[in-house]
C-alpha cells in the first residue's frame, strides 16, 4: 500500500486534472455550435486551444499516475517509450494549445500552412525539454511566448475600442493560469503546501473562464 501522502498527493493531482480536463471539454463543445453559426476563425483556434488543453491534461495525469505508483526511474526503466512518449506528449499538446490561443487573435493575419510550422516548432519545444531534462527550459520559452501574446492581445484591444472585454479577460486569466502551472512545475515535491495553493488557485480560474465563456455563448 502506498504511503499516505502519495496517496493525498495522487487524490489532489486526480481530482485537479479532471476539473481542467471537463471544463476544458464543456468549454470546447459549448462554443461548437457558435462556430457552427458563424464559422469564424477565431473562434475555432479558440476551441482547439482547450481542446489541446484537455488532451494535454489527460497525458499529465496518465503519468502522475505512473510516477506516483512506480516512481519516475522505474517507469523509464520498465517503460521507456510509453513515458517519454506521455512526456513528449504533454508538453507539445500544452504548447500547441497556447498557439491556438495567439492563432485565435491572429488569424486575420494568419497563413494555413503557418499551422504546420506552429507544430513543428511545438514537437522542437517538447524534444529540447526532454533532451536537456530541464523544466526551466519549458518555463523560459512558455514566458517568451506570453510575453508575445500580451503585447498582440493589448494591441488588438485598442484596436477593437474596448469590445469584447470579457474575452480579454479570458485570455488573462488563462495567462495567470499557466504561469500557475509552468511554476508548480518547479517546485519540489516537499513544498506541497504551495502546490495545494496553485492547485486551488488554477482550478479556480478555470471555473471563472467556464462562466465566463459559458455566459458569453448565452448571449448569443
Amino acid at each position: 500500500m502506498l504511503p499516505q501522502p502519495q496517496l493525498i498527493g495522487i487524490g489532489t493531482e486526480a481530482i485537479y486534472s479532471f476539473i481542467i480536463i471537463v471544463c476544458s471539454f464543456m468549454i470546447y463543445f459549448a462554443t461548437k455550435e457558435l462556430y457552427d453559426l458563424t464559422s469564424h476563425k477565431g473562434i475555432k483556434y479558440f476551441r482547439f486551444a482547450f481542446l489541446f488543453f484537455a488532451l494535454s491534461y489527460i497525458a499529465r495525469l496518465i503519468l502522475e499516475f505512473l510516477v506516483m505508483f512506480f516512481d519516475a526511474q522505474r517507469v523509464f526503466d520498465l517503460t521507456p517509450i510509453f513515458g517519454l512518449t506521455l512526456i513528449t506528449a504533454y508538453i507539445y499538446l500544452s504548447t500547441m494549445s497556447l498557439f491556438f490561443l495567439l492563432q485565435s487573435v491572429l488569424w486575420k493575419h494568419w497563413h494555413k500552412r503557418n499551422l504546420y510550422l506552429l507544430h513543428v516548432i511545438a514537437i522542437f519545444v517538447a524534444l529540447l525539454t526532454i533532451l536537456f531534462n530541464n523544466p526551466l527550459i519549458l518555463f523560459l520559452i512558455n514566458v517568451f511566448l506570453f510575453l508575445i501574446l500580451i503585447f498582440i492581445i493589448i494591441m488588438a484591444y485598442r484596436q477593437s475600442l474596448k469590445k469584447g472585454l470579457d474575452l480579454y479577460l479570458i485570455y488573462i486569466l488563462l495567462f495567470i493560469f499557466w504561469i500557475l502551472n509552468i511554476i508548480n512545475l518547479l517546485i519540489p515535491r516537499f513544498l506541497e503546501i504551495f502546490q495545494l495553493l496553485i492547485y486551488f488557485a488554477s482550478a479556480g480560474i478555470f471555473f471563472i473562464i467556464l462562466y465566463k465563456v459559458l455566459k458569453k455563448v448565452g448571449s448569443n
